[in-house]
């Protein structure tokens, strides 16, 4: 899907954005057209209006006003937290207009109305089954919360992440990952949307052709059962090995395939050694759908009986 609402900070280095605040005419003509920028914000202080955030838009100082910071269709005041935490990170705007301060010529900006315009334009155009662009803003244990367009966050929930099970979303992604996901569902009138990430990382059949009986490969081990062990092999595919007092989750290990049976949706494992796992590291997901729109996605492989499938 062509985006034209990315999440913060992905605008900041473009030539689009670097020529748009390189000097005075630039900054006039992009408030003449409307166009939504980014810059950091570079520290927070109290103006005559309550908190602001100040910029440097090349040579020209750029104020935003606390009532300027962040849109909401419920009308809400924004509170001073919100204001503050957008301190040294980008923040996309429109300009608004100029005025002058104590001799000074300023421009005054909107993150607000960027984010209105991403609402009206874009989000709000979207249908369940839609895969977009993301960004990881904070992880809480029952779910991500997704920058989906111009700083307006959404949620992900745990079970939504990945197949393979996990006890917290920091073992999938970490803050500030550029992620992809898919809408869940849109509630039109609050503006609220939900989003979902497992069914852009393959099916059961997809990610065990990677595999093969008789391999020796490495996994992560998620959860501990008194029946076995839960190896992940890739995010939505994960193998049983035999118990074992010795294995703790969290830890890689390595693993022999026993066996891969198709119509169980089963790869059988037997551990061969486990060592602590290396601290995650920014990398890209093998994702099976990249773009476009899902209208169903079925995990599981046909010749199973136990069908797990989602349906825009």
């Amino acid at each position: 899907m062509n985006n034209l609402y990315k999440p913060e900070g992905r605008l900041l280095g473009t030539s689009e954005n670097r020529e748009c605040l390189s000097c005075e005419a630039a900054l006039e003509r992009a408030a003449a057209q409307g166009k939504i920028l980014e810059s950091i914000a570079l520290y927070c202080e109290d103006g005559g209006e309550g908190k602001e955030l100040s910029f440097m838009l090349g040579k020209m100082r750029g104020i935003m006003h606390k009532n300027e910071v962040e849109y909401t269709k419920t009308g809400e005041e924004t509170k001073d937290i919100a204001v503050i935490t957008r301190v040294g990170k980008a923040v996309c705007f429109k300009i608004l207009g100029f005025d002058e301060i104590d001799g000074e010529k300023v421009a005054l900006l909107s993150r607000k109305e960027a984010q209105r315009e991403c609402m009206e334009n874009y989000l709000m155009t979207l249908a369940a089954g839609d895969v977009i662009d993301a960004t990881v803003t904070h992880l809480e244990p029952f779910g991500a919360f997704l920058d989906i367009g111009c700083g307006i966050v959404s949620l992900m929930s745990i079970d939504c992440i990945s197949v393979s099970r996990i006890s917290h979303p920091r073992d999938r992604f970490f803050t500030g990952m550029q992620i992809k996901a898919a809408v869940k569902s849109i509630d039109y009138e609050t503006g609220r949307i939900y989003m979902t990430h497992k069914e852009l990382l393959g099916t059961w059949q997809e990610n065990a052709d990677a595999f093969c009986i008789g391999q020796t490969v490495s996994g992560i081990v998620r959860s501990i059962e008194p029946y076995g062990i839960f190896v992940e092999l890739a995010p939505n595919l994960a193998g049983l090995a035999e118990y074992r007092e010795d294995i703790a989750a969290g830890q890689t290990a390595a693993v022999y395939i026993k066996n891969i049976i198709p119509e169980k949706m089963k790869v059988k494992l037997v551990i061969v050694d486990t060592f602590p796992s290396p601290e995650m590291q920014e990398k890209r997901f093998d994702y099976k759908i990249e773009d476009g729109h899902i209208e169903k996605w079925v995990y599981s492989p046909e010749e199973c009986a136990r069908v797990i499938e989602t349906n825009f």
